[in-house]
């Protein structure tokens, strides 16, 4: 574990499972590439500040016929000084074709098929067919998919900080929630703030 000052460089890149965000760190001992999930919180653009690197590793995927290997560092923590500037060609270079870190995760093992619990729609022998109840939650309350989607956040506050640990497929549904219900993002302390 290593704390450095650098500058971080956010990219876009729109690949076949959608936007995704990518990052190039320039510190004193080198430059890394990040595919962290927090990332596809921040807008394109430079970030200053300090980095708490947890681990530097070699990673190669293919990509248009090619192997590309490059250096990555996993960040623990950010410590940013401001919102970034917008990103110029001036800095570093950025492959339209980088593997989505999505799929470079490997696929979560399926489920253990069990018997399904299904109650039947007819009665027992001579009986009239019952009728399904609604899906909902405690309280009579039909499913609400925000409380889903955002779990133990839910209800939103006026500020959220989202877990980043969580599933990559999941974190960028959040942070896709957050920009329609008007959430802006701030870099500095890596929170969304409700729209005043």
């Amino acid at each position: 574990m290593i704390k450095i000052p650098g500058r971080l460089t956010v990219r876009t890149i729109h690949g076949r499972n959608g936007p995704f965000n990518v990052g190039r760190l320039e510190a004193s001992i080198g430059e890394f590439v990040i595919k962290d999930p927090q990332l596809d919180q921040f807008s394109e653009g430079v970030f200053e500040g300090e980095f708490l690197l947890l681990e530097i590793r070699p990673a190669s995927y293919f990509t248009g016929g090619r192997l590309v290997v490059e250096v990555r560092a996993k960040v623990g923590e950010m410590l940013l000084t401001e919102d970034g500037i917008l990103v110029t060609q001036h800095g570093p270079r950025f492959d339209s074709a980088e593997m989505d870190p999505l799929e470079e995760e490997p696929a979560p093992a399926p489920p253990e098929p069990t018997a399904p619990n299904v109650p039947s729609s007819q009665g027992e022998a001579g009986e009239a067919p019952r009728p399904q109840a609604p899906d909902t939650h405690a309280g009579g309350q039909e499913a609400n998919p925000d409380a889903e989607l955002f779990g133990l956040l839910w209800p939103l506050g006026q500020s959220v900080k989202l877990d980043s640990t969580v599933d990559r497929a999941l974190f960028r549904r959040q942070v896709s929630r957050l920009k329609e219900l008007g959430y802006r993002f701030q870099a500095p302390t890596q929170t969304w703030q409700a729209a005043a």
